[in-house]
């Protein structure tokens, strides 16, 4: 009898997934797993060997060892076989023995990568040019959310449903003191979930400097406080983000125009503001730029998320205009001057003035200064990493993550596939799947989906049934006085699964998690209807849409169940 001592798992459910990639290994006759014991009990054929009982175990994410056997990698264990396999030897000059792993970026997908590879056994050097942290607690995500919100606090108290019992008090805005606030949490996050924990990990580098491959085995450094490094690597991921684009329209580059960076940081709310751009950075800070202050005009290149079903568009479109935000569709900037303090816009339509002007046209990769032919990896035509499902690149024993890669733009995407790929880097074997993956944009009402659209389900070959609820049919809007919006289920036909879900609602980014569990347990639209939802959530929503492809649900009593 074979015995494991398995660490990570979080409940009963866990045991069920090591069991069947136990019993997967050829050799393996039976195997009991124990989640409160924290160990598996195998028989096993003669001569299976142990690696593969262990790897299997750490391709799930959890780690494993042999009973009596040290936890850590040990001469004749997964990693050292794992090096044999790669012709690896201690090139890095990490010492003991140990796989040595490359990180350049120090962002979501960096860091947990970092961290999985440290927990896995190897030493880590990481390598940042820029501000530890990356995007999203920085620049993005984090300094964004909280301007989102203090904007969203300003609206309210100029115009809310219940102005007649609560009599509107216009606020005075003192952007330099919100920017104060914003970025004191800034710094507060970045030190306590990045640089704290690189400091108090024995088996993190870090080097602060610019990387650049010689091939595909090795990288140099150039330091930030001189001088350069060689590390040379077993395994490299490349994290290292993107940066926003800039759109070559003529005479841009001469002016002080703003991407979502300056924005973020500005402490001032210009009077007038342009916006170029019709997805999310651009709808978000738009509409935060207007609530704090400004006049706000949006120029689309088509019309706001045109990507997306456009029902999406059209509902964030009137809303943007109800508050008075201009929106240009189908409107393109043909020459940008500035002169005099203003921004001169050239479109089809005419010109327009703005005292500042936003361009979130998109992201690019950061990808142009790593030399990447050197090391063999290749990129698609925007100078994305192209990955498969296990983030592994085009050159063996480099793998990629995060928003300079093919897969989609989301820190919470670019974290789950740094996890998997020092998984992978360090001899398991798992995948990551985004076939469900939701999506938020943080506008008023906000946007959320998962899954497919009709229109994406219909070019891939699939037929579907949809129905579209519209918010005055979901008693907590009604509750709220706020009605604008709609949830819209898509099923494929036949199956009756529900495959795609779009919704625009205050806080639709809270209800869209649940959809997303529902297409990932393969749920039709009936199981849906008659699952249990709290009365007076939004998230409530999601069952009376399944339930209007049965009923008219205007015919039933609050909580019909």
């Amino acid at each position: 009898m074979t015995q494991l001592k398995i660490t990570g798992m979080t409940c009963e459910s866990c045991t069920t997934h090591v069991k069947q990639a136990l019993e997967n290994v050829p050799g393996v006759q039976s195997a009991e797993v124990s989640y409160a014991q924290g160990r598996a009990r195998l028989a096993v054929d003669a001569g299976t060997p142990s690696d593969a009982l262990i790897a299997a175990v750490t391709g799930l994410g959890y780690r494993a060892a042999l009973t009596g056997a040290p936890t850590g990698p040990a001469k004749g264990g997964l990693l050292d076989h794992v090096r044999e396999l790669g012709g690896g030897d201690d090139k890095a000059g990490t010492g003991g023995g140990a796989l040595s792993i490359a990180v350049i970026g120090s962002g979501g997908a960096a860091m947990a990568a970092a961290l999985k590879a440290v927990e896995q056994g190897a030493r880590v050097t990481l390598i940042e040019r820029g501000t530890i942290g990356g995007t999203c607690v920085n620049v993005g995500c984090v300094p964004s959310k909280i301007m989102i919100r203090a904007a969203h606090i300003a609206h309210l108290r100029r115009k809310s449903p219940f102005d007649a019992g609560l009599p509107p008090m216009p606020p005075s805005v003192l952007r330099d003191k919100l920017l104060v606030q914003q970025q004191a949490r800034v710094d507060e996050l970045r030190h306590a979930k990045y640089e704290s924990i690189l400091d108090s990990n024995p088996a993190i580098t870090v080097l602060r400097g610019e990387a650049r491959f010689n091939d595909g085995r090795s990288l140099t450094v150039q330091l930030h406080d001189g001088g350069e490094r060689t590390v040379s690597f077993d395994r490299c991921l490349v994290a290292t983000g993107a940066t926003p684009a800039v759109p070559p329209i003529p005479g841009l580059e001469d002016t002080p125009y703003w991407t979502s960076s300056e924005a973020l940081v500005s402490d001032t709310i210009p009077e007038r503001l342009a916006v170029v751009g019709s997805s999310v950075v651009a709808v978000e800070l738009a509409q935060a730029f207007a609530r704090l202050g400004s006049k706000v005009t949006i120029l689309a290149r088509s019309t706001l998320f045109f990507r997306e079903d456009p029902a999406i568009g059209e509902a964030i479109t009137a809303a943007f205009r109800a508050e008075g935000i201009k929106v240009l569709e189908h409107t393109q900037a043909s020459q940008i001057a500035h002169a005099n303090g203003e921004f001169v816009i050239t479109t089809s339509s005419g010109e327009l003035h703005a005292d500042q002007l936003l361009v979130a046209t998109g992201r690019a990769p950061n990808t142009r200064s790593l030399n990447l032919d050197a090391a063999g990896v290749a990129v698609n035509e925007q100078g994305a990493i192209v990955i498969d499902h296990g983030m592994r690149t085009s050159a063996q024993n480099i793998y990629a993550a995060g928003d300079c890669t093919d897969q989609p733009q989301f820190v919470y995407v670019a974290a789950a596939a740094g996890t998997r790929a020092a998984i992978n880097m360090t001899g398991g074997e798992t995948a990551l799947d985004l076939t469900a993956t939701p999506a938020v944009v943080f506008t008023d009402p906000q946007v959320a989906t998962v899954g497919v659209s009709e229109q994406e389900a219909h070019h891939a070959g699939i037929e579907t049934d949809s129905r579209t609820l519209t918010l005055d049919n979901v008693p907590r809007a009604l509750a709220n006085f706020d009605t604008h919006g709609f949830i819209k289920l898509v099923v494929e036909e036949g199956s009756r699964r529900l495959i795609g879900v779009q919704a625009v609602a205050p806080e639709a980014g809270e209800l869209i998690q649940a959809a997303a569990l529902a297409i990932r347990a393969r749920m039709t639209v009936e199981e849906l209807a008659d699952q249990l939802f709290p009365y007076l959530t939004m998230v409530e929503g999601l069952k009376l849409a399944a339930q209007t492809f049965h009923k008219d649900v205007k015919a039933l009593s609050c909580c019909a169940g």
